[in-house]
């Protein structure tokens, strides 16, 4: 029979308060966001009862959802925010790509130089008004395009997907160009479908920024109904009328807490991004892995 290892008492003891420090940790983690679930279904009675702090509501009621929904402007912003997120990270991901495929090649004509250029960037930025000059000077205030164009590049992902590549089989790529395949067939039907994990994980990083990006809808917009639902959610947290943020009479939201409806804003703007990331997770892991390999 093979041995089997058995732990000693102190192990045994070290591994039982591992445990319980990360499960302390993870309830800390997660109790925010049960706490924002809880008050976003609970009646205006009982959280005035309770002293606006609640764990386990009596009673529950969709009321809030129903009135940030009926109001159209948070349907809107989150049409909007939907729309940033999706062409934001495709552009992302085709940019980056691009970018990223060519200075993996060590054979590049000044490729040193370029990746000095790019590393510059990381530690040195125009800083914000020369930004807002330069997004005024090229016609994208008041557009969407001001949410995307400007961060179009991260420099860490681009050298995160530099590296993911460089590891690849050059093998790989020199049998498809004896086949006869261009730079651009390689890249499109030899490369792209190898590096799923990295893609999977540079478009999630790029849609979440997307998805909480709050400061250039503040930067660079002024038509309300361009806003995102970041900047909603931030209007209605430092407005003290939630019914003026979602152009609703207050006579409509007499019966429903303040708190109530901010707190159903913040669960309909974490949700979709906590629904995806599963789906993406194990290519998450997998890209971070390989695309950190090598230096």
């Amino acid at each position: 029979m093979p041995y089997i290892f058995k732990k000693s008492i102190p192990d045994r003891i070290v591994d039982v308060l591992i445990i319980v420090i990360l499960s302390v940790f993870g309830l800390a983690t997660l109790f925010p966001l049960y706490y924002v679930a809880v008050v976003s279904i609970t009646p205006y009675t009982e959280v005035l009862r309770n002293g606006g702090f609640l764990l386990i509501p009596n009673t529950f009621t969709w009321d809030a959802y129903k009135a940030i929904f009926n109001s159209g402007v948070v349907p809107k912003a989150l049409n909007v925010t939907i729309f940033v997120t999706l062409a934001g990270t495709a552009l992302n991901l085709i940019v980056t790509t691009l970018l990223a495929y060519p200075l993996s090649k060590k054979y590049l004509p000044g490729r040193n130089a370029v990746l000095m250029g790019i590393v510059f960037t990381m530690l040195f930025s125009g800083g914000l008004i020369p930004t807002f000059l330069t997004v005024k000077a090229t016609g994208l205030m008041n557009t969407l395009w001001a949410l995307i164009i400007p961060g179009m590049v991260s420099t860490f992902n681009l050298l995160v997907m530099k590296t993911y590549f460089e590891s690849l089989p050059s093998e790989i790529e020199e049998a498809s160009k004896v086949d006869g395949c261009s730079d651009v067939g390689t890249l499109l039907r030899i490369v792209l479908p190898l590096s799923m994990p990295i893609m999977a994980t540079l478009g999630l990083f790029y849609g979440v920024n997307h998805w909480n990006a709050y400061f250039g809808g503040i930067m660079y917009l002024n038509d309300r109904d361009l806003y995102p639902l970041q900047v909603v959610l931030r209007n209605m947290i430092i407005t003290p009328s939630v019914s003026q943020e979602l152009s609703v009479p207050q006579s409509q939201l007499s019966a429903l807490p303040p708190e109530s409806i901010k707190m159903a804003t913040v669960v309909v703007a974490i949700v979709p991004i906590i629904a995806v990331y599963p789906f993406l997770q194990k290519y998450f892991i997998k890209g971070m892995l390989l695309g950190a390999v090598k230096g």
